[in-house]
């Protein structure tokens, strides 16, 4: 069964940056177009990023020019800056679109002077 890990995150100050990371058994990112996805409280699960098998990049609105994912063989990465409170959010990495991998456990990200 395919598993997901994701690290990376913190509280930060508006303002500051962070660079989450994720990885996938069976190279799953290197095979499949991945992404990131987050989820606010009381909101529902939306992806931000995602990178093709290419890397070809797509971003929501909400993150364009703040936020960059890459990809380095079998681990995914979300480089953010900029950070807003509106960026709060538990963030997790999947393929895109989703497929019957489970989901990993997240990490929580906090945007809070």
């Amino acid at each position: 069964q395919v598993r997901i890990v994701e690290s990376g995150g913190n509280l930060v100050q508006p303002g500051g940056s962070l660079t989450l990371s994720c990885v996938g058994s069976g190279s799953i990112f290197k095979l499949y177009t991945g992404g990131w996805y987050r989820q606010a409280p009381g909101k529902q699960r939306e992806v931000v990023a995602s990178i093709s098998t290419i890397g070809r990049t797509n971003y929501d609105d909400s993150v364009m020019g703040r936020f960059t994912i890459s990809r380095d063989n079998a681990k995914m990465y979300l480089q953010m800056n900029s950070l807003k409170p509106d960026d709060t959010a538990v963030y997790y990495c999947n393929l895109v679109p989703l497929s019957n991998i489970a989901w990993g456990q997240g990490t929580q990200v906090t945007v809070s002077s």
